[in-house]
């Protein structure tokens, strides 16, 4: 084989696996649910409708109440928890201390 094919073939070869690794990244996060910032979508709903500093409330995934006050994230507003939910050892949202 020569020098040309081979370089063509390296080059398709890095061409695919940049291409694999792209989508790999764009597909986990929307597996997760979340945004590009981290925050789940239940975290945006409840604050439809209302202005910055309203509360607001919904209920998780785990069957907690969750209450906040609705701040001005980008341009969209995002529920801030009264109680953010403490962080597994794995960065994973788990419940409350106190719960």
């Amino acid at each position: 084989m020569n020098i040309a094919k081979k370089t063509s073939m390296v080059i398709a070869l890095l061409g695919i696996l940049i291409a694999v690794i792209a989508f790999g990244s764009d597909t986990s996060s929307q597996e997760t649910g979340r945004r590009h910032n981290g925050l789940p979508p239940e975290a945006y709903t409840p604050c439809e409708g209302k202005n910055a500093g309203d509360k607001a409330e919904f209920v998780s995934p785990h069957g907690d109440t969750v209450t906040g006050i609705c701040v001005q994230e980008g341009d969209q507003l995002v529920l801030r928890p009264d109680r953010p939910p403490r962080r597994d050892s794995d960065g994973r949202a788990g419940k409350n201390s106190s719960d």
